[in-house]
Protein backbone atom coordinates (compact mmCIF):
# COMPACT_ATOMS: atom_id res chain seq x y z
CA UNK A 1 0.00 0.00 0.00
CA UNK A 2 1.02 3.54 -1.28
CA UNK A 3 1.69 5.81 1.69
CA UNK A 4 0.55 9.59 1.33
CA UNK A 5 3.75 10.89 0.88
CA UNK A 6 3.47 9.02 -2.36
CA UNK A 7 1.46 11.06 -3.95
CA UNK A 8 4.20 14.40 -4.02
CA UNK A 9 6.51 12.17 -5.40
CA UNK A 10 7.26 12.40 -9.20
CA UNK A 11 5.46 9.76 -11.42
CA UNK A 12 8.71 9.19 -13.35
CA UNK A 13 12.10 9.84 -13.94
CA UNK A 14 13.38 13.42 -14.89
CA UNK A 15 9.27 13.94 -14.27
CA UNK A 16 8.48 17.45 -12.13
CA UNK A 17 7.20 17.22 -8.81
CA UNK A 18 3.56 17.23 -8.22
CA UNK A 19 1.69 20.33 -7.24
CA UNK A 20 1.60 20.37 -3.46
CA UNK A 21 -0.87 23.77 -3.60
CA UNK A 22 -3.56 24.42 -6.22
CA UNK A 23 -2.54 27.38 -8.12
CA UNK A 24 -5.79 28.64 -9.16
CA UNK A 25 -8.43 30.43 -6.85
CA UNK A 26 -11.87 29.18 -5.81
CA UNK A 27 -14.66 29.69 -8.09
CA UNK A 28 -17.31 30.74 -5.41
CA UNK A 29 -19.98 32.80 -6.56
CA UNK A 30 -20.59 32.75 -10.69
CA UNK A 31 -22.92 35.27 -12.10
CA UNK A 32 -24.71 34.45 -15.46
CA UNK A 33 -26.52 37.43 -17.39
CA UNK A 34 -27.10 37.59 -20.85
CA UNK A 35 -25.08 40.15 -23.13
CA UNK A 36 -28.10 41.32 -25.02
CA UNK A 37 -29.98 42.72 -22.55
CA UNK A 38 -29.23 46.18 -22.19
CA UNK A 39 -29.63 46.51 -18.58
CA UNK A 40 -27.94 43.82 -17.69
CA UNK A 41 -24.60 44.29 -19.71
CA UNK A 42 -24.39 47.82 -18.38
CA UNK A 43 -24.42 46.06 -14.89
CA UNK A 44 -21.50 43.87 -15.52
CA UNK A 45 -19.00 46.03 -14.63
CA UNK A 46 -20.25 46.96 -11.49
CA UNK A 47 -21.06 43.24 -10.31
CA UNK A 48 -17.32 41.85 -11.55
CA UNK A 49 -15.76 43.35 -8.26
CA UNK A 50 -18.35 41.45 -6.16
CA UNK A 51 -18.33 37.89 -7.73
CA UNK A 52 -15.59 35.41 -9.17
CA UNK A 53 -16.93 34.73 -12.76
CA UNK A 54 -18.82 37.00 -15.14
CA UNK A 55 -20.84 34.07 -17.28
CA UNK A 56 -21.89 35.87 -20.15
CA UNK A 57 -25.19 32.93 -21.64
CA UNK A 58 -25.39 32.95 -25.06
CA UNK A 59 -26.86 29.59 -25.01
CA UNK A 60 -30.89 28.51 -23.81
CA UNK A 61 -31.40 31.73 -21.90
CA UNK A 62 -31.38 33.56 -24.75
CA UNK A 63 -34.39 34.12 -27.25
CA UNK A 64 -33.50 32.95 -30.54
CA UNK A 65 -33.97 36.79 -32.01
CA UNK A 66 -31.62 38.10 -29.45
CA UNK A 67 -28.68 35.43 -30.20
CA UNK A 68 -26.36 37.61 -32.68
CA UNK A 69 -27.04 40.47 -30.20
CA UNK A 70 -26.17 38.74 -27.25
CA UNK A 71 -22.91 37.68 -29.09
CA UNK A 72 -21.93 41.47 -30.09
CA UNK A 73 -23.09 42.39 -26.57
CA UNK A 74 -20.50 39.82 -25.30
CA UNK A 75 -17.79 41.18 -27.38
CA UNK A 76 -18.29 44.47 -26.54
CA UNK A 77 -18.45 44.01 -22.77
CA UNK A 78 -15.37 41.88 -22.45
CA UNK A 79 -13.63 44.27 -24.80
CA UNK A 80 -14.38 47.85 -22.89
CA UNK A 81 -13.92 46.84 -19.88
CA UNK A 82 -11.07 45.43 -17.17
CA UNK A 83 -12.61 43.30 -14.72
CA UNK A 84 -9.88 43.40 -12.68
CA UNK A 85 -9.11 39.61 -11.19
CA UNK A 86 -12.29 38.81 -12.23
CA UNK A 87 -13.11 35.85 -14.58
CA UNK A 88 -15.09 36.21 -17.92
CA UNK A 89 -16.49 33.30 -18.93
CA UNK A 90 -19.24 32.22 -21.83
CA UNK A 91 -21.86 29.70 -21.85
CA UNK A 92 -21.93 29.58 -25.86
CA UNK A 93 -24.63 27.46 -27.77
CA UNK A 94 -24.48 24.06 -27.96
CA UNK A 95 -22.91 22.17 -31.12
CA UNK A 96 -25.80 21.41 -33.31
CA UNK A 97 -26.81 24.82 -33.54
CA UNK A 98 -26.50 27.11 -36.20
CA UNK A 99 -25.34 30.21 -34.03
CA UNK A 100 -22.01 27.91 -32.32
CA UNK A 101 -19.40 28.43 -34.93
CA UNK A 102 -20.03 32.14 -34.90
CA UNK A 103 -19.87 32.47 -31.13
CA UNK A 104 -16.72 30.52 -30.82
CA UNK A 105 -14.78 32.24 -34.11
CA UNK A 106 -16.11 35.65 -33.07
CA UNK A 107 -15.68 35.78 -29.77
CA UNK A 108 -12.03 33.69 -29.59
CA UNK A 109 -10.54 36.38 -32.54
CA UNK A 110 -12.22 39.28 -31.24
CA UNK A 111 -11.86 39.21 -27.30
Amino acid sequence: MRSPRDFFKPLALGAPEPLRDIPVRPSRMIHFFDPSNPKMADKAPSIASKVDILLGNMEDAVAIDNKEAAREGLINIARDNDFGDTQLWTRVNSLDSPWFLDDVTRIVTEV
